[in-house]
């Protein structure tokens, strides 16, 4: 039986679609905010997400760029918003699917069923771990929760997603525009003095400010320090 987790704010559009969904034979979890969504999704690795849009503590598609920093589950987004650069913004940040408010409940079982063939047909590559150790940091992707040396950081999103990117990639060189690719997104490869910007702030929250830690190489990008062994 498919789980379907639906994140949205609406509690009688969730009430519509639970009944709906139930009815046709999925299991359906509900998320009335962009944590909570957060939370469910890193702790019942659901088939597919529902994802509105419109959340009363973060954006969808903030919601949308979180889940996939660990995880390539299906996302369908809902919104009421049918412009052109809504759709696009959607798709880009990771979406796979953008439906506009109103819809019938038997063309979102459809897209449901849809996301989930095309999911198994790509070879889905599993769910990657919610957690990463890279030397004394340690990040928690599904809350945003970071430490260094055990001492708590205090991140922006955008902070934390540039050091989540470096910790993936622990030991290695990231270029520039892979970095803001990655973390900014589409459209920014050429914004490379946001790069020195973030990195003098975060070297200045982990007490690094020698860049032993976060290092840099001018003529390429930025990189974790390789563990020591």
């Amino acid at each position: 039986m498919p789980q379907i987790l639906i994140i949205d704010d609406d509690p009688d559009l969730l009430n519509v679609c639970r009944v709906g969904l139930e009815a046709l034979g999925h299991q359906v979890r509900a998320a009335e905010t962009g944590s909570e969504g957060l939370a469910e999704a890193a702790i019942r690795a659901p088939d597919v997400v529902v994802l509105d849009l419109g959340l009363p503590d973060l954006d969808g598609l903030e919601v949308c760029r979180r889940i996939r920093t660990w995880s390539d589950v299906p996302i369908i987004v809902l919104s009421a918003d049918s412009t052109e650069d809504r759709k696009v913004s959607a798709l880009a940040g990771g979406a796979d699917d953008y439906m506009t408010k109103p819809f019938g409940m038997r063309e979102l079982n459809a897209r449901v069923w849809v996301a989930i063939r095309h999911h198994a047909a790509n070879g889905p590559g599993g769910d990657q771990a919610t957690e990463i150790d890279a030397g004394p940091l340690h990040l928690d992707l599904a809350h945003y929760g970071a430490t260094y040396g055990g001492r708590p950081l205090d991140l922006t999103p955008r902070e934390f997603d540039f050091l989540a990117y470096l910790a993936r990639n622990a030991g290695k060189v990231c270029t520039r525009r892979m970095i803001l690719a990655n973390v900014w997104g589409p459209g920014y490869e050429r914004e490379l003095h946001y790069l020195k910007v973030y990195a003098y702030r975060i070297r200045r929250k982990l007490g690094d400010e020698s860049g032993q830690f976060l290092q840099s190489d001018p003529s390429v990008g930025y990189r974790l320090a390789p563990p020591r062994g």
